[in-house]
């Protein structure tokens, strides 16, 4: 089940600085958010907080709320693990196990999580998982093959199967196509549009036409100079972003005037 995601007064810290501020927002379950904005502005910050991954920074934390469906991620007793497993991310750089096969990257998480299937019961999960990143038809007779020895966008398809086999409710995305080529980018494009049917799906991208072409809502991140912290400067429909923004300041960005 996808899940709606309330945000409200978040602030992160690495240390004692602060490099988010004061963040409110709400996403919709079964929906793609875009989040863009200059480099440094806190957007990958941002992103990972919603999963508790910035935390395994030394000295990060947050102050605030992040609530899906009722449970605050950061509510006292709640496991980290946990929320990881509920909320899965896919990095900027395709990561599969490099020694480990592509069957075998796909099942990573489940037997991390000491999931005991059945051997039947792991085929049909792995063949589930890759159909479901679109990848199955391409690897389908070479399951026991290096993942490592895919091409990038293949790996990173590979990546998302991995993200999907543990059934998260959430799939964060850190610029996912930033390292890939145009076809690869438009197979995971794609792919995105597939998977919102089945879970809550937050970006982060570089990329505004990739923003505009399969985002439903966009947030646009900023801040006032060095130092100063990242804030969200707008949220709405990414058709009003990208036609007729609220901020001039998210104007002045999707028109190329600074970023």
């Amino acid at each position: 089940m996808a899940k709606r995601i309330d945000v409200s007064d978040l602030d992160i810290y690495y240390g004692n600085f602060k490099a988010v501020e004061s963040v409110n927002i709400s996403i919709e379950p079964r929906s793609i958010t875009a989040l863009i904005g200059p480099s440094g502005c806190g957007k990958s910050t941002f992103l990972r907080s919603l999963n508790r991954m910035h935390e395994v920074i030394p000295g990060a934390r947050v102050e605030g709320k992040v609530v899906i469906d009722g449970q605050d991620l950061y509510g006292a007793g709640v496991d980290p693990v946990d929320v990881r497993r509920q909320i899965g991310m896919v990095f900027q750089r395709p990561n599969p196990f490099p020694t480990m096969s592509i069957y075998d990257n796909v099942v990573a998480g489940v037997r991390l999580n000491s999931t005991k299937l059945k051997k039947s019961d792991m085929d049909d999960l792995v063949e589930r998982s890759l159909k479901g990143a679109n990848l199955w038809t391409e690897v389908k007779d070479r399951l026991d093959r290096p993942g490592a020895g895919l091409s990038g966008g293949q790996q990173q398809r590979l990546c998302i199967a991995r993200a999907i086999a543990v059934e998260p409710e959430v799939l964060l995305m850190d610029e996912p196509c930033s390292a890939l080529d145009p076809i690869s980018t438009l197979a995971i494009e794609d792919l995105m549009t597939e998977l919102k049917e089945r879970f809550t799906i937050v970006i982060v991208t570089h990329n505004m036409q990739q923003a505009a072409r399969v985002s439903t809502s966009t947030g646009f991140f900023n801040l006032n100079g060095v130092g100063q912290p990242g804030r969200l400067i707008e949220f709405n429909p990414t058709e009003k972003i990208f036609s007729n923004p609220e901020e001039k300041a998210t104007e002045d960005y999707i028109s190329g005037r600074f970023g």
